[in-house]
């Protein structure tokens, strides 16, 4: 009986080892950019062909050049816009502020990455992922008395 539970005990404690290592994020290489979230201000304001701001916060090992932020729209893209907002934390963390705009009403699903120079080559980030609404205005012309 005792070595019953001595064999679970060690196979849980192998399965919480290789559990916890699985759900560690990786280290960075030198030079590296990482994305780790993405939120649009104001996403239940936004219409069809008016700029919005996505905020995109990153790891990074150093201060990378960081390029352009591209975006697919519901499989539309990508189109890639230039960064110029970038705060750089502490700690390798940071954020930049981009303004882009859909052409798409309804559903919306929007992917992400950034490019960045990394020794002297540029490089792109991973991927990130969100889903958003337009209301399709066309719809609701206001009424005309005639």
């Amino acid at each position: 009986m005792k070595l019953i539970l001595i064999a679970v005990l060690i196979g849980v404690g192998v399965l919480l080892v290789i559990s916890s290592c699985a759900t560690a994020p990786k280290a960075l290489a030198p030079g590296q950019l990482r994305l780790l979230d993405m939120r649009i201000l104001e996403s239940d304001k936004i219409k069809a062909n008016i700029p919005f701001v996505v905020i995109i916060n990153f790891e990074a090992d150093g201060q990378p050049q960081i390029r352009a932020a591209c975006f697919y729209f519901s499989g539309d893209g990508p189109r890639c816009l230039k960064v110029t907002d970038i705060i750089y934390g502490s700690a390798g963390t940071g954020a930049m502020k981009v303004e882009t705009k859909t052409n798409n009403y309804g559903p919306i699903s929007l992917e992400c990455y950034v490019t960045y120079l990394r020794d002297g080559k540029i490089e792109a980030t991973n991927v990130l992922h969100t889903h958003f609404s337009v209301p399709d205005d066309r719809l609701y012309k206001p009424y005309k008395k005639y």
